[in-house]
């Protein structure tokens, strides 16, 4: 029997192999034991879900074996975007929350995501004490659970709208009145997701022309996976092209915590990008102060731009969990991963893909400029650097094999010597002209190894590249 495993964004797995309606009961029985040891029963958990396949009836399920172990369940009346389980966590003061997604995973995973009282991702000593607790159950039916009906007729389970409150939120995080000003017209692209009715809605009532695709609810996401990365979002990206009065194209991934931009003239804008512009933004035209975040695996155009503002960089291993730490701890202005998501100060210490849409919009409209003009503007006074990421399936040796080579690492790579080698979370090499790295790690949600570069050249990071792949696979 295959044990519960949660990785860096929860428990994921296939629908009606692992994920099944037993083991999720297990699952919550396990985070309802974890509540009680902890003393932290007593505000209730809320419980919501993406548009995947029997979401609904998974979160039923939850509210169902929470209510049994008198821990009151709020329930969310639709599949909501998890910053808004997030926030209303923290608004509500709630004992944590339960999120059935699997995020960009495509349709045949599903998933569930515990958040503490923080509003966070849970650290890995909470879901290790979690997993523990599940598969102790494994194969014994050793969870309780009453009916709905009862949960509800003992105020145990409560159905609610979680959007409110987030979206009075935004308007405090967020300029509309730039926005409307601005006048712009944008597209939006929900990939069948959770966003839809909330990133629109609050463009629309912004003054913004909003076309939109992709609003309606298909379990099968139109057979992409639901992730805002380049090649999922095309559709948008020649709308935007077509259609010269556009000048922004906003995706978000499926529970709205991760976000895609598009240019004016159609163009994919990497999120390492966007993170450093909004970085550069919020203290050169706000007047923020603080700190930066970012994982091992995000570009140095960050620290670039923090040197530039004089300003702390935090490194953090792979895992928004650690990010979020330092939001609520108030050290940093911004905290962002490559793979598209970030938060703010004195926001959720969670991802959040509508509020990235959104402080991208403020800022072109602003800033009367496209993504791509403020992008070279940005470059001229810190720099190019170039990155990117790709993932290297392995067989079963391929992958003893390269775990064996990383005990004793090469000297150089594509011509350019090994300075230093950062460990944190995966191997990172840091070559001798300080501008160029290579990061190889495995993934903690997918059976394979990301490799991760950066250069100040497209031809460099090509050698630089294909060099980290040789080594993986020979």
């Amino acid at each position: 029997m295959t044990k519960i495993k949660f990785g860096t964004s929860g428990w994921r797995a296939i629908l009606a192999d692992e994920f099944t309606l037993e083991n999720v009961r297990i699952v919550c029985q396990a985070i309802s034991d974890y509540l009680k040891e902890k003393n932290e029963t007593n505000k209730g958990v809320i419980i919501g879900y993406d548009t995947r396949f029997m979401g609904k009836r998974f979160a039923q399920e939850a509210a169902m074996v929470l209510a049994a172990n008198n821990i009151k369940a709020f329930l969310c009346d639709r599949d909501t975007p998890t910053p808004v389980i997030a926030y209303y966590i923290i608004k509500k003061g709630l004992n944590g929350g339960i999120n059935f997604t699997a995020s960009h995973n495509p349709s045949e995973y599903n998933g569930i995501k515990f958040s503490p009282a923080s509003g966070g991702p849970a650290l890995p000593e909470t879901t290790k004490r979690i997993e523990e607790l599940a598969n102790q159950m494994m194969g014994e039916i050793a969870y309780s659970e009453l009916s709905f009906e009862e949960g509800r007729h003992r105020h145990l389970i409560e159905e609610i709208d979680a959007r409110d409150e987030y979206m009075g939120e935004l308007k405090n995080k967020i300029d509309f009145k730039i926005i409307k000003k601005a006048g712009i017209k944008v597209a939006t692209d929900f990939l069948y997701g959770t966003s839809r009715g909330y990133l629109d809605s609050v463009l629309l009532e912004a003054g913004c022309k909003v076309t939109t695709l992709h609003g309606y609810l298909d379990p099968y996401f139109g057979g992409n996976p639901p992730e805002p990365a380049e090649e999922n979002i095309k559709e948008i990206s020649d709308l935007v092209a077509e259609d010269e009065d556009i000048c922004l194209g906003l995706a978000t991934d499926l529970d709205a915590d991760r976000f895609g931009i598009i240019d004016s003239d159609g163009s994919y804008i990497e999120p390492n990008q966007i993170i450093a512009l909004l970085l550069d933004y919020l203290i050169r035209v706000k007047g923020w102060k603080g700190g930066v975040a970012r994982s091992v695996a995000t570009t140095h155009l960050i620290d670039a731009v923090a040197k530039k503002h004089g300003i702390e960089v935090h490194e953090t291993p792979v895992g928004f969990k650690y990010i979020g730490e330092l939001i609520t701890k108030d050290k940093i202005v911004i905290g962002g991963e490559e793979s598209a998501g970030l938060s703010i100060k004195g926001h959720i210490p969670e991802k959040d893909g509508i509020l990235a849409c959104l402080l991208v919009t403020e800022m072109v409209a602003r800033e009367g400029k496209s993504v791509k003009e403020l992008l070279y503007d940005l470059y001229k006074q810190v720099g190019t650097i170039v990155t990117r990421r790709e993932n290297i399936k392995l067989t079963l040796p391929q992958k003893e094999a390269f775990q064996d080579k990383l005990s004793s690492t090469p000297d150089s790579f594509a011509g350019l010597k090994i300075k230093g080698i950062n460990r944190l979370d995966g191997t990172k090499f840091i070559m001798e002209d300080e501008k160029s790295w290579l990061l190889m790690r495995e993934s903690g949600t997918e059976p394979v190894v990301r490799l991760y570069g950066e250069a100040e050249s497209d031809q460099k990071l090509n050698h630089l590249m294909e060099a980290g792949k040789e080594f993986i696979l020979s």
